[in-house]
């Protein structure tokens, strides 16, 4: 019982840390498109980057959630 939580939150936290990471992504292409200048590219660029890492982070979390999961199972 307890490995299917395991693996159904952690495949949920992955498509959670998966969808931020598109949504980084989506972000970025908008700005670029925005043509805006250095200082402002390079503040919201920052930003991304911080959501990115926090997307790989939660990903991360998710995937050994299920691998722990199969392991208990």
């Amino acid at each position: 019982m307890v490995a299917t939580w395991l693996i159904w939150g952690g495949a949920a936290l992955t498509l959670a840390g998966i969808g931020l990471l598109v949504w980084c992504v989506l972000r970025v292409l908008a700005a670029r498109r925005a043509g805006l200048e250095d200082q402002e590219m390079r503040a919201r660029m920052q930003k991304a980057v911080t959501l990115n890492l926090l997307a790989l982070f939660v990903s991360c979390i998710g995937l050994m959630m299920v691998i722990l999961g199969i392991f208990l199972g």
